[in-house]
């Protein structure tokens, strides 16, 4: 059985015991607006090396293979055998808390995290985000609201913020960052 209401599963069981519970059949239910999102930003954005960051299923690797790119490495601490099925690709198994504490591996022309950064614990995602632009100089956030707003610490700057409209009119964000270094 799909869950139907994902953020309230998360609530009730925890992040973890949620994946744990419901991982091998988890779809993202805004994959038409990722999609969209993705397309429609390829101008501006750089996909040749993505780092798709809290990946899930790979939603974002599957849009940017369907667009030509094959440069793709999926990360998630939970789901990565998911990924694996969907893509045929590996998958680190990078949490929040790892890579605050050490960091990621590779330089990527870009990380996407698409639905995931809101969930980290605030006094974390500063932290999380230092360590995400030591690895990129573009930084993605994809997001069913417009948490979390990076452009609060200092030297990350919001280069612009795009929208696609859910069947129930809600948006969903693409918000892209840069870190500028002083």
């Amino acid at each position: 059985m799909k869950p139907r209401n994902i953020r309230n599963l998360y609530q009730q069981l925890g992040v973890q015991a949620y994946y744990q519970q419901y991982g091998e059949q988890y779809q993202n239910p805004h994959w038409e607006q990722i999609k969209a999102l993705l397309v429609q930003n390829e101008p501006q954005l750089d996909y040749t090396q993505v780092l798709d960051f809290c990946a899930g299923g790979g939603e974002v690797s599957w849009v940017l293979r369907e667009l030509g790119y094959t440069g793709m490495v999926g990360s998630d601490p939970y789901l990565q055998a998911l990924y694996l099925k969907n893509l045929g690709l590996p998958c680190q198994d990078w949490s929040f808390e790892t890579v605050v504490k050490k960091g990621i591996t590779g330089y990527y022309s870009c990380i996407i995290s698409s639905f995931a950064l809101h969930l980290c614990p605030a006094d974390q995602l500063s932290t999380l985000t230092l360590q995400l632009f030591q690895a990129t100089k573009t930084l993605v956030v994809l997001t069913p609201h417009k948490r979390p707003a990076l452009e609060i610490y200092d030297g990350v700057e919001l280069l612009y913020s795009d929208y696609s409209l859910t069947e129930k009119g809600k948006k969903v964000f693409l918000k892209a960052y840069r870190y500028c270094y002083f």
